[in-house]
């Protein structure tokens, strides 16, 4: 299958896909995200392919949802708002419930959307310098898949997503378990490589049932049924007018998202926009 905005690699047992927008900083929208599904499941029915690994082409893994795809969308109804968050929703899981191990290799900007593709691949390898963020609650939206609590501690989840934090380390994303190992970034594809091939050397079966049995382990405990409430939630939310939501949208239209991100980052003790 051709595809426009992403790209497939395949290399002895071990697959890539890349998002393959970088003028966008690699921002996810529907169609980028129907082709990251399709060369997804392209991959996992791939008998060569024996580990897949997530990364996004040029400047950044990803800036997470397309702001101006998303301002452009019609979202006037709750069915509107509801099939866009359940699209993305599936979009965010189909690299948790990927039968092959997913590993991702992030680097410059991972954020929103982002963050938790990041998150619901197995392993995530971050290059240092690369910034981490939610900052869904800056700007009058919520989570699409809250997966960060059940990936870290709860004080630590509610720390990042209450104050809508976007710039968060490696450093720091490490230390809280978002990911598995930081490295230089000239090492990451490298590094991520050989880990991929570790993988692949193992036994199939072993490696198949074994993420089966742990994914499975989540779900038993109400993961998935958890994340599906809180998509509700966030479809109330994002149905639900606010005045930072109202003015961050003018601002966008009238002046650039660059306007946009300035005024909702002047407001809180971070600072400017990055």
């Amino acid at each position: 299958m051709a595809y426009e905005h992403v790209r497939v690699e395949v290399e002895g047992p071990v697959g890539t896909l890349v998002f393959n927008r970088p003028h966008v900083l690699n921002a996810f929208h529907n169609e980028a995200m129907d082709e990251c599904r399709a060369a997804l499941a392209a991959l996992t029915e791939d008998e060569r392919v024996r580990a897949v690994l997530v990364r996004g082409e040029g400047r950044a893994f990803s800036a997470g949802f397309d702001m101006k795809a998303s301002a452009e969308r019609d979202m006037s109804t709750v069915d509107h708002v509801r099939r866009q968050m359940e699209f993305q929703f599936d979009f965010i899981m189909a690299f948790w419930d990927c039968p092959k191990p997913t590993i991702a290799l992030v680097h410059g900007f991972c954020m929103a959307g982002a963050f938790e593709v990041a998150l619901a691949c197995d392993i995530t390898i971050a290059a240092e310098g690369t910034r981490f963020g939610e900052p869904e609650v800056r700007f009058g939206t919520g989570i699409v898949a809250m997966l960060l609590p059940w990936a870290v501690l709860p004080k630590h989840a509610k720390e990042m997503l209450l104050t809508g934090n976007d710039k968060m380390d490696a450093a720091r994303a490490h230390a809280i378990g978002i990911v598995n190992h930081v490295v230089p970034g000239e090492e990451l594809m490298a590094f991520g490589r050989g880990m991929a091939l570790d993988i692949a050397a193992a036994a199939g079966p072993s490696v198949f049932f074994t993420k089966r049995a742990m994914n499975r382990t989540y779900e038993i405990m109400g993961m998935r049924q958890a994340l599906l409430a809180s998509l509700d939630i966030d479809i109330i939310l994002n149905s639900t007018p606010s005045a930072e939501k109202a003015e961050f949208g003018r601002l966008r239209k009238e002046q650039g998202l660059k306007a946009a991100l300035a005024w909702r980052d002047s407001r809180f003790s971070d600072g400017k926009a990055g």
